[in-house]
């Protein structure tokens, strides 16, 4: 699994770092860090993360093959 972050959507609403703290950092007010990559037990965390963006910036891909598509998660 792992993340993709569109950082040009992303407007530091830090959302992701309240619900996520272990894959999501903000550094200085706006910049997201983040970990693209992430073990099972945190993808309950990184799920609602990703829900909570309020401009869609996140994107959770659970595929093992990086050079497929990432679609993101609706539902």
């Amino acid at each position: 699994m792992r993340l993709v972050v569109d950082l040009n959507r992303c407007q530091g609403f830090a959302q992701c770092v309240f619900l996520a703290p272990d894959v999501f950092s903000l550094h200085g007010d706006e910049a997201l860090l983040f970990s693209p990559r992430f073990d099972e037990a945190q993808r309950d965390r990184v799920e609602k993360a990703a829900a909570a963006c309020p401009v869609q910036a996140i994107l959770v891909d659970y595929s093992d093959d990086p050079t497929l598509r990432v679609e993101p998660d609706v539902g």
